[in-house]
């Protein structure tokens, strides 16, 4: 698991030194501690941050709701853990504006905050799987893309439910690309231990096309079908 690296802004030293000893306690990685936002926003610019405890009352120009918007604004990967003594409405509408992780009342209950912690880490290893899998998509066009890692297909971000054999189907028609599959291949890839007849093929190719928008897949005639696909679509 990559390190955890903990940003906390607190203008109260032994509030912000007592947070320090139990995120240490807990395995966490503090990547400073500072008072304002002037300085909070330097080392944000300065070190990798994945989670910044964000007093909302703080020195400076800034309160701790507007710093936090402009980080997440150029930074919407961290994640925010609110520490306020005072959760008026107020307050809490406008950082329900920045998403964050959660509120911790000062006073901090050790045990809610070792959970938010927990919440915040769920969400970034969870982001971070994400965008690994976006990494590898296949981009079909600007709609459909599929996810060789899961075996998914996404119409415009939602997940379209193929059967196991669709899902062959697609991905024997993705490793050749641009060239005829015929019906040989298709019937011996597809049913390996049961050979099956043109008819099964293409009523499955059918099914396929429907959940594509009839999109990307050609019939050759006689010889079998073939996976169109630009080279600016393929990432």
């Amino acid at each position: 698991m990559k390190e955890i690296n903990i940003l906390i802004v607190e203008d109260e030293s032994i509030v912000a030194m007592e947070i320090e000893s139990y995120i240490s306690k807990l395995g966490y990685t503090l990547a400073g501690i500072r008072s304002n936002a002037e300085d909070a926003l330097k080392a944000v610019e300065q070190n990798p941050i994945d989670i910044i405890m964000m007093d909302i009352r703080i020195k400076g120009d800034l309160d701790g709701v507007e710093t936090a918007a402009l980080i997440k604004e150029n930074h919407p990967h961290i994640e925010i853990i609110f520490l306020t003594a005072h959760l008026d409405d107020y307050n809490v509408d406008r950082a329900i504006e920045v998403n964050p992780t959660a509120y911790l009342s000062k006073p901090f209950n050790r045990e809610e905050l070792r959970i938010f912690l927990k919440i915040a880490l769920r969400k970034i290893r969870k982001e971070t799987s994400l965008n690994l899998e976006k990494q590898h998509n296949i981009i079909l066009d600007h709609e459909f893309s599929y996810s060789p890692l899961n075996h998914i297909l996404y119409y415009c971000q939602e997940i379209i439910n193929l059967t196991k054999k669709e899902n062959e189907l697609l991905e024997l028609f993705i490793d050749n690309k641009n060239n005829i599959v015929d019906f040989y291949t298709i019937e011996y890839t597809i049913w390996p231990d049961k050979p099956t007849n043109t008819n099964t093929i293409r009523t499955l190719v059918k099914r396929l096309r429907q959940k594509l928008k009839h999109k990307f897949i050609k019939t050759v005639s006689s010889r079998g079908y073939k996976l169109i696909i630009s080279n600016k679509g393929i990432h």
